[in-house]
């Protein structure tokens, strides 16, 4: 599959690595076409600009796989431009950016760049002008995720992944035992290309839960002062949140 995250943070980096090593063709996107974290990543995944040589990554075909396709079977191919040089290509993007500057991300894309595609939003919308920990902003009393479906209704938005670090989105061993991933949106369609990617990234499905319309985003985004403290208590983002329920549930 055609992927493009955008978003050269460290969120961006682990999930394109991880897709790149499921198969996919992804191609990470950054304000500037030579933005030097977007390059470094590329080059060392063997790809280069999108567009230009050198883009596939080294063992691959460019061909991606199906989403549920098992870690390690395929190599992808790994290329690096602008945000819209990423989008406009991609059968499904995924916002790894800001949460604050998220919608300006879109904004350069454009509708015509997002139009029926599936949006993957990890973003949190974090105010760290006081220092740690950050405020959580939440768009006109909403979410980002809503707030990106807004500016383009035309996009399928699926929020996921934003309520753990990093290293647990795309390695949920690292944490033993049961702990949860959330899903929220509008398509249903899309929420099922979504899990079955989560999966891919070794999510099994009773740990998935649907929380239903993108509404239900409002509540993942303002777990985020939890998941804060718990990062000061333990001093480290390996940790997740589990729903533990009665028998029965």
């Amino acid at each position: 599959m055609k992927i493009a995250v955008l978003g050269t943070g460290e969120v961006g980096r682990r999930l394109a690595t991880k897709l790149v090593s499921l198969g996919h063709e992804v191609t990470m996107g950054s304000r500037t076409a030579d933005n030097p974290e977007a390059a470094k990543w590329a080059e060392e995944h063997g790809g280069g600009a999108a567009g230009g040589t050198g883009g596939e990554a080294k063992g691959g075909t460019g061909a991606g796989s199906a989403p549920g396709s098992a870690p390690g079977t395929a190599s992808g191919s790994a290329a690096h431009g602008t945000f819209a040089d990423a989008a406009t290509p991609a059968e499904l993007v995924v916002n790894a950016t800001g949460g604050l500057v998220s919608l300006a991300v879109l904004e350069s894309v454009g509708a015509d760049g997002l139009r029926g595609k599936v949006l993957v939003d990890v973003s949190n919308g974090l105010d760290f002008s006081e220092g740690f920990p950050p405020k959580v902003v939440t768009p006109d009393g909403g979410s980002v995720a809503e707030q990106l479906q807004k500016a383009f209704p035309e996009a399928r938005v699926v929020k996921t992944l934003n309520t753990m670090t990093n290293t647990v989105m795309v390695d949920p061993g690292r944490v033993p035992g049961h702990h949860n991933v959330f899903l929220s949106g509008d398509d249903e369609d899309a929420k099922a290309v979504v899990a079955e990617l989560l999966g891919s990234f070794g999510w099994a499905s009773d740990r998935i839960i649907d929380l239903g319309d993108l509404s239900s985003a409002r509540a993942t985004e303002q777990l985020l002062p939890l998941w804060l403290r718990l990062y000061g208590k333990f001093g480290t983002g390996d940790f997740n949140l589990a729903v533990v329920t009665a028998p029965g549930v």
